[in-house]
């Protein structure tokens, strides 16, 4: 049987708006056993992840990158990333913060990682230590004091509003032992009755092989789900600054969208794979099996019920759930007239993706050309493209910059979906380049030219919303 309990997962631009937090999700009109039963996992505050390793949108490079270049400049973005984390203490101290304890705090795991990264640089000099041997655990190191600071403030504060808050720190500061994420936690929360207090949970989780180096910086989902199935929690709970909705409110209008009041894991892979995540796939995946729901909700509007995402779910009407895409794709086409009829091209072909850790978005096929859709971000994309030209040398190979715009539902296994999709884009003067749909017709796929990524979004939202 299931718990009674929920863990839930706040993201790092919502623990920025912790006092909010505190009014709408953690404490609210809650009082006694109503604060109970649930356990949080809590992502670092926003930005400070940046500053630890890189910018996530520019590449500007944090400690960690400084530090893996060799360069001195590291100890400056140290002090740097402290005075950041100094300021969200300051920013606590009207809700009940002590400031002393949380600056020594701090101050503790920064010096404790000045005097690691000054050892590795006495030892990187004797020229008999790779850095492939000592990178990957500094950045799982560097990674984990993010959240680490921001779930110690978190119980701090509670505390400090007669909320029974416990710090479960996963980070493993200063452990030397290592086990599988399953160890790690349930050796963690084992002795806690969740009835008679509050777990807040570091989304960093020190163990076996690295969570960094698995999931890279999507890996507080996978803490959220790997708590949510070893505890057997009811539910897992996500809160976003937004809901989940038919389309981007941005472009077309908040009036004109609405809420996926319910959808499934299937769907949820779907837009994962447009780079719109409802959740990490790899993190719904253990709670798909085991049967535990996930529900979406905006951190700002606690009475609204959000999105629910569950195993079986299939709208009983048919509908579109939402429209999104990606314009960051790179059609990578190879056009080779001996293809006809030849027996493993396509196999041969893949083999040059996979030996660049390349995955694909989307994939046409015909007689004598494969195209596939991959993400112009994807690392040695470039190189990847001259392996296949070396590999096929009687081929052509071509490259080509576009947008890929999808139309996503439970339920879409009815004539003449596709075809208003089609003619929707087509009255917005939208030239297909290409399509995919496969035979389950949960997600229709139109490869678009990047400037008109947006128009289309908005004439087909039109057209199904």
């Amino acid at each position: 049987m299931p718990g009674k309990h929920t863990v839930e997962k706040i993201g790092g631009t919502s623990m920025s708006r912790f006092g909010e937090l505190m009014e709408n999700i953690l404490i609210g009109g809650r009082s006694g056993d109503e604060l109970y039963n649930r356990l949080f996992v809590v992502s670092a505050y926003g930005g400070i992840t940046n500053l630890l390793l890189e910018n996530k949108k520019t590449g500007e490079p944090g400690i960690y990158g400084k530090f893996a270049q060799g360069s001195n400049d590291w100890e400056g973005k140290l002090e740097e990333t402290r005075d950041e984390m100094i300021k969200y203490n300051r920013s606590y101290e009207s809700i009940g913060l002590d400031q002393q304890l949380a600056d020594d705090f701090v101050n503790e795991r920064i010096e404790g990682i000045r005097v690691c990264l000054r050892d590795l640089m006495r030892l990187r000099t004797f020229g008999h230590f790779s850095a492939k041997d000592y990178l990957p655990a500094t950045r799982e190191f560097l990674s984990a004091l993010g959240e680490a600071h921001s779930a110690f403030n978190s119980v701090e504060i509670l505390k400090k509003h007669n909320v029974n808050a416990v710090f479960v720190d996963l980070t493993g500061w200063k452990e030397t032992e290592f086990y599988s994420m399953e160890e790690a936690i349930d050796h963690a929360i084992k002795d806690l009755d969740f009835s008679k207090c509050m777990p807040i949970v570091t989304g960093y989780v020190k163990c076996a092989g690295g969570i960094m180096n698995r999931f890279n910086r999507g890996y507080s989902e996978i803490t959220f789900s790997k708590l949510a199935v070893v505890s057997d929690a009811r539910e897992g709970i996500i809160h976003k600054e937004f809901h989940l909705c038919t389309a981007d409110p941005k472009l077309v209008g908040e009036e004109n969208v609405r809420t996926i009041g319910n959808t499934n894991f299937d769907i949820a892979d779907q837009l994962a794979d447009m780079d719109m995540e409802a959740i990490h796939s790899k993190a719904s995946k253990e709670m798909e099996l085991k049967n535990i729901p996930i529900r979406i909700k905006n951190a700002f509007e606690p009475d609204h019920p959000g999105t629910l995402i569950s195993r079986d779910y299939v709208s009983p009407e048919p509908r579109v759930d939402m429209i999104c895409g990606r314009s960051d794709m790179l059609a990578i086409e190879v056009f080779d007239p001996e293809m006809v009829g030849a027996v493993g091209y396509d196999y041969r072909l893949l083999a040059n993706l996979a030996k660049y850790n390349i995955d694909y978005i989307a994939k046409n096929t015909n007689a004598n050309t494969i195209t596939h859709y991959v993400s112009e971000k994807a690392k040695k994309v470039e190189d990847c493209v001259e392996e296949i030209r070396n590999s096929f040398p009687g081929s052509k190979v071509s490259t080509r910059r576009v947008a890929v715009v999808a139309v996503i539902g439970s339920n879409m296994k009815i004539p003449g979906f596709l075809s208003r999709a089609a003619n929707a884009l087509a009255r917005a003067d939208i030239n297909v380049l290409a399509l995919d749909q496969c035979m389950r017709q949960v997600n229709m796929q139109f490869v678009i030219d990047r400037k008109e990524f947006e128009s289309a979004q908005i004439a087909l939202h039109g057209e199904f919303v």
